[in-house]
């Protein structure tokens, strides 16, 4: 394991659940170390305090120690064989975004921020909870190459996301955070213009 990478991830980590990104025991995050392996919180793990001990490497063959690993290895794993791109990847549960996901079909920033990284973000409906797990690595890693987006708002789960740089991958779920809290509170003061509600048919 590699002593500086496991503490830029448990730098990052601690930023986020700070922020309420990852839940005690809910989330994960991981890097590529190479074409064929890479590292992620095992299944166990804290992120307010993520470091060596907390963090496994994995092989994408899988062996004894995945049973170790965090219940999104497969998911990271695919993402990381079928997208160059991807260096990083966090599976994150942001509330104002989640909640927002909840009641509309797309995320439009209004704030300066939020609208130069994002014109629009699709907010994808897994539709079977049940089955969720069964289809969640492959409908993922789909989704985000055939619509070529880094960050997926999954509608009643979460935020996936994938960069090159750490730093960016974590200011790219806080942009996302921070657009839907400034829509929740204008919508308090009276809506939020250009948005539709779930009440229309669902856009995936």
């Amino acid at each position: 394991m590699d002593k500086k990478l496991a503490q830029e991830m448990g730098r990052i980590s601690l930023s986020m659940f700070r922020k309420n990104f990852f839940g005690v025991f809910h989330g994960s995050i991981s890097a590529k170390l190479g074409d064929n392996r890479f590292v992620i919180n095992k299944k166990d793990a804290i992120f307010d305090e993520i470091n060596e001990e907390s963090l496994i490497t994995l092989y994408h063959s899988r062996d004894y120690r995945w049973q170790e690993a965090s219940i999104d290895s497969f998911i990271h794993s695919n993402i990381y064989q079928n997208i160059s791109d991807a260096k990083y990847i966090a599976y994150c549960l942001p509330p104002f975004t989640m909640a927002y996901a909840l009641r509309f079909n797309k995320i439009v920033p209004q704030d300066y921020f939020g609208a130069t990284l994002f014109k629009v973000i699709e907010v994808y409906n897994p539709r079977d909870f049940e089955t969720w797990y069964e289809r969640a690595d492959v409908e993922i890693y789909r989704h985000m190459k055939e619509k070529r987006v880094k960050a997926m708002v999954i509608r009643g789960y979460g935020v996936y996301l994938f960069d090159r740089d750490i730093n960016h991958l974590a200011k790219t779920i806080a942009v996302i955070e921070n657009s839907c809290r400034i829509l929740y509170l204008s919508a308090t003061l009276g809506g939020v213009p250009g948005v539709q509600s779930c009440d229309l048919p669902y856009t995936i």
